[in-house]
């Protein structure tokens, strides 16, 4: 289905086809866009990156193996229900912060626009180009923000007694699941937009709708970019929009503020590609 509105500046934008590899913005105004984006993600970037990936895979294995090490101490029906919620809400967790970066904000912003949004605005004006991105650049800018989650958890595992660990073991569980799916989404987003040269076992995942399948999301990329925010696994995107959950807190945020959702994407969406 093509729509064409005069608000939209004349884009003309096809509602994407499970036969089709990606949901198709067609502007033939444009072409500079992306290569403006793709310039903003800088060496300084990378390196902190770099960082911030190699850091938290270090304290993942430490918490992993401590976890594992004491599994003596573990309820297996509690530990299983601890996965769970750990990978519900992870599943929250990236559609809040998809949602919130989608709606507000701009490139433009002191640190949080270059670090975090552009690659945000560079998605809708080039949804494949996360196809391009390596484990670095994909995956380092969330396992930053599960950082402090996994210092937290190795402070407390090696300074405290057994009966400490006990009584937190359940938490811990659902701490590691959380920070491991939250960290990892962007892998699991980029799968989704990957079509041709997926190992077997990503595509089984896909299929029983354990990680982000990829028909599911394309719901996402039709415009005006807002639905199905959710990327980790979407388990969270049937009830939440049932709900009307988003725009109900957009709403409420263009009453008390006067900010309405999405200008600024909107902008970038009608600029030259």
């Amino acid at each position: 289905m093509d729509v064409h509105s005069p608000a939209d500046g004349g884009v003309r934008l096809r509602e994407p086809s499970p036969n089709r590899p990606e949901s198709v913005v067609e502007q033939d105004k444009s072409l500079g866009a992306k290569q403006e984006l793709k310039e903003a993600y800088t060496q300084g970037k990378r390196n902190f990156e770099i960082v911030c990936l190699s850091t938290f895979l270090m304290l993942m294995v430490v918490v992993t193996a401590t976890l594992a090490f004491n599994w003596r101490l573990a309820n297996p029906v509690l530990v299983a229900m601890s996965m769970l919620g750990g990978i519900l809400a992870a599943d929250f967790g990236s559609g809040f912060i998809h949602w919130l970066c989608d709606s507000y904000g701009s490139v433009e912003m002191p640190v949080l626009g270059k670090a975090f949004i552009r690659s945000f605005r560079e998605h809708h004006v080039d949804p494949t180009a996360i196809t391009r991105h390596d484990v670095i650049e994909c995956n380092a800018d969330n396992c930053m923000t599960m950082l402090p989650v996994l210092g937290f958890m190795c402070h407390t595992l090696m300074m405290y007694d057994e009966d400490v660990l006990q009584s937190r073991y359940n938490f811990f569980i659902f701490l590691s699941w959380f920070a491991f799916f939250i960290a990892f989404t962007n892998q699991f987003h980029k799968w989704s937009h990957t079509y041709g040269d997926l190992p077997r076992w990503v595509e089984i995942l896909q299929d029983y709708k354990i990680i982000l399948p990829k028909r599911h999301h394309k719901i996402h990329h039709v415009a005006p970019h807002a639905t199905y925010f959710c990327i980790t696994t979407g388990w969270l995107n049937h009830p939440l929009e049932f709900f009307k959950f988003w725009p109900a807190v957009e709403y409420v945020i263009l009453k008390t503020t006067g900010f309405r959702a999405r200008d600024d994407d909107l902008t970038w969406s009608q600029k030259p590609k």
